[in-house]
């Protein structure tokens, strides 16, 4: 029986994966074979051509899928984000690395089942900057994507760590073997920065400021920050991550000069997004209340990031800049999810 072509997203029920999902199923291009270890909700389920509740450190799991699947695209989402890594950081360790080479292994299988390169998008973050301190973070202004490399959270290790497992399934894999050949792997990775959905609720970044007061204030909640007023990194809105994603997807592989790029859309700081939280919702309480250990995180990120190379390899143009994103994308649809009535 011959096997059916799909797309294999892990971490489905992410903030990204539904938007991706939405998407790709909108394309029509292909269908969707969804990974999560929760079951889709059902009108997300129903934009998939299966699903499959499980884990990505289930290599059978993985393997009863490819026994059924022909998978040419590979996009791993699968994670535990920075602030809850740092809570169980081994478990961490093991997600996100563990599950990202048991994924890696099984683009390797599907190339030589398929005869051709299986391509492999995976969302790395800024969290795999270490800037070293405030002082360095505002010297250093927009950070390109070879220096700065020395993250303090779980997380980033992992994430670092698995742009260079990425890299070397692309272009070193089994390079000493007697028989040395390419493992098929098209390694395509995207260091986001923070990023702000209107549609789902944040899940444990460190980032997750920006979308926790939008969202406490549409439900006329209080909020208190985590970080101060000052605190600058940059941000994007989730359309603008899904357009990156399926961009790159569609590059050609020879317009591509590496395996990781920067993306960037605006950056503002906490105190900016408050005042414009608060323009839009009269009345609501946000407060600054500086979680210190949280901050220091946050402040070894950088301010901006340097995003030309993306810009010029595969056309990379944020639609949303801080403006539209949050009057065009944020404020309707937040409003429309989460207000009475």
């Amino acid at each position: 029986m011959a096997r059916k072509p799909a797309v294999l997203v892990t971490g489905a029920n992410g903030e990204i994966g539904h938007g991706l999902i939405h998407r790709l199923a909108d394309l029509g291009t292909f269908d969707i074979l969804a990974l999560d270890v929760r079951p889709l909700e059902t009108d997300l389920a129903r934009r998939c051509a299966a699903t499959v509740v499980g884990d990505v450190l289930d290599r059978h799991l993985l393997d009863r899928a490819m026994g059924e699947f022909e998978i040419s695209v590979i996009f791993h989402l699968a994670a535990i984000l920075s602030t809850r890594a740092e809570f169980v950081p081994e478990t961490a360790h093991e997600v996100n690395v563990q599950g990202t080479l048991n994924l890696l292994h099984l683009a390797v299988e599907e190339a030589r089942s398929i005869g051709r390169p299986v391509k492999f998008l995976f969302p790395s973050s800024i969290a795999v900057y270490g800037l070293g301190n405030l002082s360095a973070k505002r010297a250093a202004g927009r950070v390109a994507e070879d220096v700065g490399l020395a993250p303090i959270t779980m997380y980033g290790c992992g994430k670092l760590y698995c742009e260079h497992l990425g890299r070397y399934y692309a272009r070193h894999y089994r390079q000493l073997a007697a028989q040395s050949q390419p493992a098929g792997v098209d390694f395509r990775s995207i260091r986001f920065p923070g990023l702000i959905s209107a549609f789902t609720t944040p899940s444990g970044g460190t980032s997750d400021y920006a979308p926790e007061m939008l969202h406490a204030a549409s439900r006329r909640r209080p909020y208190a920050c985590f970080v101060r007023e000052d605190t600058r990194i940059p941000f994007m809105v989730m359309p603008d991550a899904i357009g990156a994603l399926l961009d790159l997807l569609a590059a050609p592989a020879a317009a591509l000069t590496s395996t990781v790029y920067n993306v960037s859309a605006f950056s503002p700081t906490a105190g900016e997004l408050a005042d414009l939280v608060r323009e839009a919702f009269p009345g609501v309480k946000i407060t600054f209340e500086p979680d210190r250990r949280r901050q220091a995180i946050v402040d070894s990120w950088p301010e901006d990031v340097d995003d030309t190379r993306a810009r010029r390899d595969w056309r990379f143009a944020p639609a949303y800049d801080l403006d539209r994103a949050f009057n065009e994308y944020l404020l309707p649809n937040v409003r429309r999810r989460d207000l009475p009535g």
